[in-house]
């Protein structure tokens, strides 16, 4: 049997956001909302736990109302920008080891498709941000 080393993930997925991206001109397709796929990989300690207990797993409940509040927290031009204070928002969390996410947006023309970013952040550039603090 092949060794295949342990590894754990939290995975959220199609999370609506209440947000406001881009700017549209009249005609324009102005997005219905925007969906974001969100995988954490963190150390499998706090998944196979000893107990079961909130002081043995990554209590992500917060991390998911920051997200929330960051979401609404005015206008923004860009996916991008969002998606970067979210990944901020993950840093802060020193049991989160990489991170895989993707923004989405609904519709994209005629009532049809989705069209987002997808963003995988290893853990030296984590550990980078968690050394910078804006």
């Amino acid at each position: 049997m092949p060794t295949t080393p342990t590894t754990s993930r939290i995975e959220l997925k199609d999370f609506h956001l209440s947000t406001r991206i881009g700017t549209y001109a009249p005609g324009d397709t102005v997005p219905e909302y925007h969906a974001l796929d969100l995988t954490l990989w963190i150390d499998p300690d706090l998944v196979l736990i000893p107990e079961d207990g909130m002081a043995h797993v990554l209590d992500y409940d917060p991390l998911v109302i920051e997200i929330e509040r960051l979401a609404a927290d005015g206008l923004y031009e860009t996916q991008e920008r969002l998606m970067t204070r979210i990944v901020q928002a993950c840093a802060d969390y020193p049991a989160i080891e990489a991170l895989e996410m993707a923004l989405r947006k609904f519709p994209v023309r005629a009532g049809s498709g989705s069209l987002g970013v997808r963003l995988n952040v290893g853990g030296a550039q984590l550990q980078r941000m968690r050394g910078v603090k804006a």
